[in-house]
């Protein structure tokens, strides 16, 4: 590999994963690159597990998709393990589906049938959180060498920040939209009920916990309508 081109490619796809507007952007781009950075990876995905049940964050094919079900299914396989963060690792690879795999033993077999010849996971992470894992999929047995796994752990490691830095300024914007919306509701009740800021503030509250129904829902239906949502 000509790690000089690798590190120009690497450094183009950060400032353009920073660029994304979503997201869901980000987590298409970061396994796109993939493909596009890794020799032999004909696909990728992005998978995080809640609980045992796998969600696919990213995929750019039917492959990645059916790999992550599978795993799911079998409740084993790299990428499986990757999302864990079992015993440390962050890297995982197969590097022939058609060998026996002790480790998985029955994810291999049935990943050939899928047409995966070999692949890679892995941990997408910060200091802070892990946040899924990556896989690399190649159609061809002995695609993914010790080079192609430093250069995978090259990509997940810029994509993690990038994807931890979309995630926080998503939390952050959608933080403060909802920040605005409550001070606008509590403006609209203030002036409708003649009450002081505080008392504004314990109706939207009221009403949110009796109701079981989300504080900033509770604020846009009032900015919408010009009243608390009548009870049912």
């Amino acid at each position: 590999m000509d790690w000089q081109c690798f590190a120009r490619r690497i450094a183009s796809m950060a400032h353009d994963l920073l660029e994304q507007e979503s997201v869901a952007g980000t987590l298409e781009r970061i396994a796109g690159s993939a493909t596009e950075l890794v020799e032999g990876c004909d696909a990728a995905g992005i998978l995080v597990l809640r609980g045992d049940t796998v969600q696919t964050l990213a995929a750019t094919g039917p492959m990645a998709e059916e790999s992550h079900r599978l795993q799911e299914r079998l409740r084993e396989g790299p990428c499986f393990d990757a999302a864990r963060r079992r015993d440390g690792e962050r890297v995982f690879r197969i590097a022939d589906m058609t060998e026996f795999q002790q480790r998985w033993p029955a994810f291999a077999p049935e990943a050939a049938e899928l047409g995966i010849g070999s692949m890679m996971g892995f941990l997408l992470f910060t200091d802070e959180e892990n946040l899924g894992a990556l896989n690399l999929y190649s159609r061809l047995p002995g695609r993914f060498d010790e080079t192609s796994a430093t250069a995978g752990w090259v990509l997940a490691s810029h994509a993690a920040v990038a994807l931890s830095s979309a995630r926080n300024h998503a939390q952050l914007t959608e933080a403060v939209a909802t920040r605005h919306v409550i001070g606008e509701a509590m403006g609209i009740l203030m002036s409708r009920h003649r009450v002081p800021e505080n008392e504004a503030f314990n109706l939207l509250r009221g009403h949110s916990q009796d109701h079981n129904v989300k504080l900033r829902e509770v604020a846009r239906h009032v900015t919408e309508i010009g009243s608390l949502p009548r009870a049912e």
